[in-house]
């Protein structure tokens, strides 16, 4: 069985015959951007409890930050057909170590940073209603219409934790301002409760460096060839082997021990010395 499977496998793509045509309904991609932010002194914001910690805090060191949310809002622009403006706002949960003294442990923290930013994308035209009879688990009517106005999709690397420091509040870049209910609520369960908003003589403000790519996509029906039915290439495993001799597989980690060269580094993966963004971007 196994060498049937390899064998259908192996057969190239130029040897088989199209036996028809197909139409099937996928999301295509209209249009797309990748940016390279670097975010500077964007205000942390703090629950009460965290802000007691940096207010009693003499140094700060940032240990990571984490993308929790983005929201999306896909707008057309005005006198130019086809386009959009996709206005993104991204919520990220930035961990920060405090030192009350030298001789202190530090206090870990979590705190709030707010981005947003705009694209403008060609999106294409459609004013049709999508009707679908799938099985809606909530009732037992058809599920409701949907547009074909074009989807935003944003695609985020992990950011970097570039810099934080002590600072004023009104030193900071304040995206949400003083309004309480500037955040949702979803990102105030995720840090456990409300933040604090009010100017305060302790505050911090960190740099984050930031990878994305926007994109604007519609489902669309399109023709494509068919060569035949996919079967899979290989036999499901059933892999008795112990712990142990998995290990044994694994190959002796030496660049962890003896960690190479930048210019080693950048040779066996084929990349170039590429400086780090610049802040006054």
């Amino acid at each position: 069985m196994a060498d049937i499977l390899n064998s259908n496998a192996a057969e190239s793509v130029q040897n088989r015959r199209i036996n028809e045509a197909i139409c099937v309904d996928t999301a295509r991609v209209y249009d797309s951007c990748a940016d390279k932010d670097c975010l500077a002194d964007l205000r942390v914001y703090l629950t009460e409890p965290a802000q007691s910690v940096i207010d009693a805090a003499t140094n700060i060191r940032c240990k990571g930050c984490d993308v929790i949310n983005v929201f999306t809002d896909v707008e057309a622009v005005p006198f130019n057909r086809g386009y959009y403006s996709v206005d993104i706002t991204f919520f990220f949960a930035v961990y920060l170590d405090a030192f009350s003294s030298p001789a202190s442990p530090p206090t870990t923290i979590a705190g709030l940073c707010v981005f947003s930013k705009k694209a403008i994308l060609y999106g294409s035209e459609g004013s049709v209603k999508v009707f679908s009879s799938e099985y809606n688990a909530g009732t037992d009517d058809q599920l409701p219409a949907v547009s074909t106005n074009p989807v935003a999709k944003v695609q985020v690397a992990q950011p970097l934790c570039l810099d934080a420091r002590l600072c004023r509040s009104r030193d900071c870049c304040n995206n949400i301002g003083d309004a309480g209910n500037g955040v949702p609520q979803c990102i105030c369960n995720f840090f456990g409760g409300p933040f604090h908003f009010h100017d305060t003589e302790r505050a911090v403000r960190v740099t984050i460096g930031l990878f994305s790519i926007v994109q604007l996509e519609r489902s669309v029906q399109m023709l494509i060839p068919a060569y035949d039915f996919c079967m899979p290439g290989k036999e499901c495993s059933n892999d008795t082997e112990t712990p142990c001799d998995s290990f044994r597989k694994i190959r002796f980690p030496v660049n962890e021990f003896f960690p190479p060269a930048a210019s080693e580094a950048q040779e066996e993966q084929g990349q170039s010395f590429d400086p780090p963004c610049c802040c006054g971007r």
